[in-house]
């Protein structure tokens, strides 16, 4: 599946730092997606209810709630609970990739990510959906 394909795909990506924002904004803009940011799970919520976003991205390290307990929070709702979720963390421990997959992540990406591996890890979940 090549970038053409990523055309309209919407992803949402959860995270505190506007770095890491900005990059995957940048990247998958580039490749067509929809991107909708979001700085915490309360924006999260009502951001991805309005748009009914199809994948997400979640930061692990997040202040107040984490993204193991909102990948869990997203996983728990019916509405939401096909929805891939993508975890990204600086930590690259079994146990944080372990802890991820219990949450019901569908994927784990390490920080700093690449445009490839982002792009990838897209594309794995569009062809899911398809």
């Amino acid at each position: 599946m090549d970038n053409e394909a990523l055309k309209g795909v919407k992803v949402m990506v959860i995270d505190d730092s506007n770095t890491i924002r900005r990059s995957a904004e940048i990247f998958l803009n580039q490749a067509g997606c929809e991107v909708i940011l979001a700085t915490g799970r309360l924006r999260c919520a009502v951001k991805n209810h309005r748009s009914r976003t199809g994948r997400g991205f979640v930061d692990i390290m997040m202040p107040r709630l984490d993204g193991y307990q909102t990948c869990s929070l997203i996983k728990r709702n019916a509405k939401y609970r096909t929805t891939p979720v993508i975890m990204l963390s600086s930590k690259d421990g079994l146990f944080d990739r372990a802890r991820g997959r219990m949450v019901g992540s569908d994927q784990y990406l390490t920080k700093p990510f690449t445009k490839d591996t982002l792009l990838t890890a897209v594309r794995e979940h569009a062809c899911a959906d398809a």
